[in-house]
C-alpha cells in the first residue's frame, strides 16, 4: 500500500507540474520569437510572467524542489522569471508615467531606464529557451496553443478622460500635507547613508552591496515611501496629475518615482542575494547558480541595481526635498515664543545644538530673533554666531518665530536651561524631548 500511494502521489505531483507549467511555458515560447525592443514587453506580459512563474515556483517548493537535484535548477528558473518581470514591472510603470511626472531633467534618467528595462527584457528572452529545454528535459510536454501579440496589449492609449472632478487644496489638508511633507524630509535625512555622487565600478558595486545596501534595508524604505504614497492619496489629493496644486502634485511624483524605484532595486537585490550571490556549499546550488550567471550577468544585474535605480532615488529624493521644504513652510502654523538665552553661558556647543535638532527635526522654517537681527535657527553655527552677539549686548531674553511644533519643544527646552546645569554640564530632558537623545 505504501508504495502504491508513493506512486499516486508522485503521479498527483506529475500532473500538477504539467497544468502549472503550461502557461509559464507557453509564454516562453512566446519570448523566443522577438528581441528585447518588441513593443509587447508590456506591463501585461511581465504581470502574466510575474503569477504564471509565481505559481509554479509555489508547486515546486510545497513538493520539495529546493532539496532535489532533479528540480532545482527548474525552480530557480522560475524565480528568476518571477524577480526579473517584478523588476521590469515596475520599470514599464515609471517609462509608462514619465510624462504625468513631471520632473525635471529627465533625459539622462529616460535614457538610463530604457538601457535597464533593454538588460531585464535580453535577460529574459535568454532564460526562454533555456528554460523550454530544462522542461523538456524533465519530461514536461510543451503546450500546443501559442500566445498572439494581441495578447499583451499595451495599457496606454494617449486618451485621456475629461478632468473634472475639484482637487483643489483645503484648508482642512493644511495639517495632513504639513505631516506628510515631514515624514518626507525624514526619510530623505534617513537616506543620505546611501548618497553618492559619481557612478560606481564594478568592484566598489560589489562591495557597496555586501556592506551597505541590501535588500532589507531597500525593502524597509520601500514600506516608508508606500505609506507616505497612501496617506497623500487618501488625505491630500484622490485624483491625478494634470490640474489642481502643482507644488502638490510635483512632491506626489518624486516620492511615487522614488518608491517605483526602490520596488525595482528590492526585486533585484533579492535575486541577486538569494540566487546569484549565496550558492551554499552543495554542487547542485553552485551548479545551478554558475548557470543562472551566464544567463543573468551578476555585474550588469547590481550594475542596474546601483548605478541606475539607487542613483536615482538619490537624485528625486534630494530633488523633493526642496520641493517639500517649501510646501512644508507654506502650510505649518506659525507662532512666536520669547524665552529666556541660557543662563551664565549662553548660546554656547550644547544649547545651539539642541535647538538646532528641534528645528531639523520637524522640518520647518525656524528664526532666533532679537532687535533687528534675524538668525536661522535650523543651523547650529548661526545660531552661535547669535549667541556672540547676544552676550556682547548683554541680551538676556530673545523670540524664536516660525514653525509652531518647533516652538512647542524650543520652550519646553528652554525651561530646563536648554538641557544644561550653570556650570555647562548636561542634565536630563523632558520626556517630550526624548529624539534629542
Amino acid at each position: 500500500m505504501e508504495g502504491m500511494s508513493d506512486v499516486m502521489g508522485e503521479n498527483a505531483f506529475t500532473e500538477k507540474v504539467e497544468v502549472f507549467s503550461h502557461d509559464f511555458l507557453k509564454c516562453c515560447e512566446y519570448l523566443t520569437h522577438f528581441e528585447n525592443e518588441h513593443p509587447f514587453f508590456t506591463k501585461k506580459l511581465y504581470s502574466t510572467l510575474v503569477n504564471v512563474s509565481q505559481l509554479l515556483e509555489d508547486l515546486l517548493d510545497i513538493h520539495g524542489a529546493k532539496n532535489n537535484k532533479d528540480w532545482y535548477f527548474y525552480r530557480e528558473l522560475a524565480a528568476a522569471v518571477r524577480h526579473l518581470s517584478l523588476a521590469g514591472y515596475s520599470q514599464r510603470h515609471i517609462s509608462n508615467r514619465l510624462s504625468f511626472y513631471n520632473l525635471s531633467s529627465i533625459g539622462d534618467f529616460q535614457r538610463d531606464g530604457q538601457n535597464t528595462l533593454a538588460f531585464l527584457n535580453r535577460t529574459l528572452i535568454r532564460m526562454a529557451p533555456v528554460i523550454l529545454a530544462e522542461a523538456s528535459h524533465l519530461n514536461i510536454p510543451m503546450p500546443q496553443d501559442r500566445f498572439k501579440d494581441v495578447d499583451f496589449m499595451s495599457v496606454s492609449t494617449g486618451f485621456i478622460l475629461d478632468y473634472n472632478i475639484d482637487d483643489e487644496n483645503k484648508d482642512r489638508q493644511k495639517e495632513n500635507i504639513v505631516k506628510i511633507a515631514s515624514e518626507f524630509l525624514d526619510i530623505v535625512k534617513s537616506f543620505d547613508q546611501f548618497i553618492f555622487y559619481k557612478p560606481y565600478d564594478t568592484r566598489e558595486t560589489l562591495n557597496v552591496v555586501s556592506d551597505k545596501v541590501n535588500e532589507v534595508e531597500i525593502r524597509r524604505f520601500e514600506m516608508l515611501l508606500h505609506n507616505l504614497q497612501s496617506s497623500f492619496d487618501t488625505y491630500v489629493i484622490h485624483g491625478g496629475y494634470q490640474y489642481g496644486n502643482r507644488k502638490l502634485k510635483e512632491l506626489r511624483s518624486s516620492f511615487s518615482v522614488v518608491f517605483h524605484l526602490l520596488q525595482m532595486m528590492g526585486r533585484l537585490l533579492h535575486f541577486y542575494e538569494r540566487h546569484l550571490y549565496d550558492a551554499g556549499y552543495k554542487n547542485t546550488y553552485k551548479n545551478a547558480r554558475e548557470r543562472l550567471a551566464s544567463l543573468i550577468d551578476p555585474n550588469q544585474l547590481l550594475d542596474h541595481t546601483i548605478n541606475y535605480s539607487l542613483r536615482y532615488v538619490c537624485r528625486f529624493l534630494k530633488n523633493g526635498e526642496t520641493l517639500a521644504r517649501q510646501i512644508l513652510n507654506e502650510n505649518i502654523e506659525r507662532d512666536s515664543i520669547t524665552v529666556n538665552i541660557p543662563r551664565n553661558l549662553g548660546f554656547h556647543c550644547r544649547p545651539s545644538l539642541l535647538v538646532a535638532k528641534i528645528v531639523q527635526h520637524y522640518g520647518g522654517q525656524v528664526e532666533l530673533c532679537f532687535g533687528a537681527s534675524r538668525f536661522d535657527a535650523g543651523s547650529v553655527l548661526n545660531i552661535q554666531w547669535a549667541g556672540g552677539q547676544i552676550q556682547k549686548e548683554n541680551i538676556t531674553e530673545v523670540r524664536f518665530e516660525g514653525d509652531a511644533r518647533a516652538l512647542t519643544d524650543i520652550k519646553i527646552l528652554a525651561g530646563v536651561n536648554y538641557g544644561e546645569d550653570t556650570m555647562g554640564k548636561g542634565v536630563p530632558l523632558p520626556a517630550e524631548l526624548k529624539y534629542l537623545k
